[in-house]
């Protein structure tokens, strides 16, 4: 088994949690009940939503920056980590995300293992 990492770009569902939370909350459950059918598996090893904002570090300079500040569907909004035989059941396994349904994107990523 290898470990996969899902990284969710995307999907806002356009759902305002403040003006319709009946609607919001079942949008949330929808990933709930994803998370739990992987987590039934044996498979979920964890995952989170990440906040919005952030720093951004970068070159040698090590110049920071407050961010990200991409394209919203290019934003990371969170990942899951995953055991699977293979990337083809790794994908498989992103195909029940919730996020497809508002047009959003889960990069599928392979986790190199490294002892340090």
């Amino acid at each position: 088994m290898s470990k996969y990492m899902f990284l969710f770009r995307g999907g806002e569902p356009g759902i305002d949690p403040m003006s319709d939370p009946a609607g919001f909350g079942a949008y949330m459950m929808t990933w709930k009940t994803w998370m739990q059918d992987l987590a039934k598996t044996g498979k979920y090893l964890g995952g989170d939503p990440l906040e919005p904002g952030g720093k951004t570090i970068s070159g040698k300079a090590m110049k920071m920056t407050d961010g990200p500040f991409m394209e919203g569907k290019e934003v990371v909004g969170g990942y899951v980590i995953v055991e699977a035989a293979s990337l083809d059941e790794a994908v498989a396994m992103s195909k029940g995300c919730p996020i497809y349904t508002h047009d959003g994107v889960v990069e599928v990523r392979s986790i190199q293992h490294v002892d340090f």
